[in-house]
């Protein structure tokens, strides 16, 4: 397949963050921050209370370059990790750093426990300072988390264990994905799902069935997994006080509930467009009964062909070039500076991402590419991310440059809108642009109504932790259908072997409450691209100074400018309205 698709060398060098894991110099970085952790504390602990702007400045100052100097070891040893996941030495070397990382934290901790206890008649004056102005929202961030923040022995303690939480669990995940074999062929995870695109009914009957009993033969590991995490969660928030499971997601996001209210109410108030959708695809397959595994079965209308590395390449660059040259530029990078990891392999792990690693080298975006056209959409999303991330790292620095995952996705939806526009507007005859709609449609509900299926479904298995204890495998598999079949409706028949399939989603272990944030940043961009088509070529550098300005500001401030009001729930159901129209648009071509 490598060889075929022409990614077979599309391979990351990460020798621009380190020589690799056995380079002297990240022995030497590690002893210099300790080194500089050990003077900060000197110098600042018990004396926040008491300190100037400038100092204050300095500090600050200080303290990023440590976390950033940190965050390249990480990224070289999770970024070495993904990719060779059976490899012990990689995974050894990756235990290492978090053990590292979390004596790091323990020793720092002490700053934001202090600035966040600060009498607001010492700290305001500080804010308003002019020296700490480039700071003032990271720094305000800091103080929101005070309701939550334990004494400094118990933050130390927290910190100590951590190597041993959630981020181990998350990693055994992880090798146990990477390591399966599906089906007699030994197959990746990757490889099986990709035949649930295949227009053989019978191939994507067989690799629903090999994907299944794959996991099944796993899922006492993975269902433990699961309640661990959980209950894991379900411990810091009582230790925090969060009033609810998602409430720590609200607040790294920088959002009120009820903008996450407003949010999960407009999308399911419309699932009957999933649904009239999927009632559309049934009559154009031909079909008497659609079932789970025809979800992502090619229409008729739908090219089959399969797209090199090469051609992908260009349909992305294109596509962005088109909306700005800066965008292409920057993305041009990826490719030519290899900063891309693409070809499916054995011990890699599945999905996509872009990391960005830290302001003073760049991003790196891992995807699996098997020649589908929604591969090219994932390498144009995530490139999207990549682009936001260097853009804001350059301009904002390490701490500011950390975007709230809600706004994280704006950037990655619009470079697939981009690429999606440029291919209809290029389509020729009805068949062509039907495909393309109905193809465009599938990426939309999984981003939108499938996210929030799935935010339903971890409110279910979090509430039900909390009040009843751990879950059985059976249990996860009842809530899993049930958040399912209230957005499928009566429009998809879900069988006996999709009831596993919540166990294989790294979103629900890795950053709880997430999944939310896809629905925000498609509808905001629909929002977005609608205003873009209004106003033309003056919508693209207030774009791109959105995506500069990182995290240094809340999503709500940023998009001030754009007349957006989050709370708002006529704002969500105008994104929603833009989907119903495309779904329309498709009827009619029918």
């Amino acid at each position: 397949m490598r060889n075929k698709l022409g990614s077979e060398d599309v391979i990351w060098d990460l020798t621009h963050l380190y020589k690799g894991i056995n380079d002297e110099n990240i022995k030497k970085d590690t002893e210099d921050i300790r080194n500089r952790i050990t003077a900060f504390s000197i110098k600042y602990r018990g004396k926040i209370k008491d300190i100037s702007p400038a100092e204050l400045l300095d500090s600050v100052t200080e303290l990023e370059e440590i976390n950033q100097r940190t965050e390249r070891i990480g990224s070289l040893a999770y970024l070495n990790f993904v990719t060779q996941s059976d490899n012990p030495e990689s995974g050894a070397f990756l235990q290492r750093f978090h053990e590292t990382a979390s004596q790091f934290q323990r020793d720092l901790v002490f700053f934001d426990i202090e600035w966040a206890s600060l009498d607001e008649s010492i700290a305001q004056p500080l804010l308003e300072s002019p020296e700490i102005s480039k700071y003032r929202h990271y720094m305000k961030k800091i103080r929101e988390y005070r309701p939550h923040q334990l004494t400094e022995i118990e933050e130390k303690l927290l910190a100590e264990i951590s190597p041993v939480g959630s981020s181990s669990w998350n990693k055994l995940f992880e090798k146990l994905l990477s390591r399966m074999k599906f089906g007699r062929a030994g197959r990746t995870e990757e490889e099986v799902l990709s035949d649930l695109y295949n227009p053989d009914r019978q191939v994507r009957i067989n690799a629903s069935c090999e994907f299944t009993e794959g996991l099944s033969a796993q899922l006492h590991v993975l269902t433990h997994i699961f309640n661990i995490i959980l209950a894991d969660k379900m411990i810091m928030d009582r230790l925090r006080k969060y009033p609810d499971w998602i409430s720590s997601m609200n607040l790294d996001n920088e959002i009120d509930e009820k903008v996450e209210l407003a949010l999960v109410d407009a999308v399911r108030s419309r699932y009957d467009i999933p649904q009239r959708y999927y009632g559309l695809k049934k009559r154009l397959l031909g079909l008497d009964e659609l079932f789970d595994y025809d979800r992502y079965a090619p229409l008729p209308v739908s090219s089959d062909k399969v797209v090199p590395w090469g051609e992908c390449r260009d349909i992305v660059l294109s596509a962005y070039n088109d909306f700005s040259p800066v965008m292409k530029d920057i993305a041009r990078m990826f490719f030519d500076g290899r900063w891309i990891h693409a070809p499916v392999m054995p011990g890699k792990r599945g999905g996509a991402f872009s990391d960005p690693c830290t302001p003073d080298v760049h991003p790196y975006v891992m995807v699996n590419y098997t020649g589908k056209n929604r591969d090219v959409q994932t390498t144009a999303h995530e490139l999207g991310h990549g682009v936001h991330q260097y853009l804001a790292g350059r301009q904002q620095g390490y701490f500011n440059s950390k975007t709230p995952l809600v706004m994280a996705e704006t950037a990655s939806v619009f470079g697939e809108m981009l690429v999606f526009r440029s291919l209809l507007d290029g389509a020729e005859g009805r068949d062509e642009k039907l495909g393309l709609l109905c193809n465009k449609l599938e990426e939309m509900f999984a981003t939108v109504f499938r996210q929030i299926a799935m935010n339903r479904f971890e409110d279910a298995i979090h509430n039900e932790r909390r009040s009843r204890g751990e879950l059985s495998r059976e249990r996860f598999g009842e809530l899993w259908i049930k958040t399912q079949k209230e957005m499928f409706g009566d429009s998809i028949t879900l069988t006996e072997n999709y009831t596993v399939w919540w166990s294989y989603i790294p979103h629900f272990l890795e950053a709880p409450g997430y999944v939310y944030a896809y629905a925000f940043g498609e509808l905001l961009v629909l929002s977005l691209y609608k205003m873009f088509t209004e106003e033309g070529g003056g919508f693209v550098p207030e774009y791109l100074k959105l995506l500069a300005s990182g995290g240094r500001d809340s999503p709500a401030r940023l998009l001030d400018d754009f007349g957006i009001r989050l709370d708002n729930p006529d704002f969500w159901l105008e994104g929603l309205g833009i989907m119903d129209e495309m779904l329309k648009q498709a009827e009619e071509l029918v």
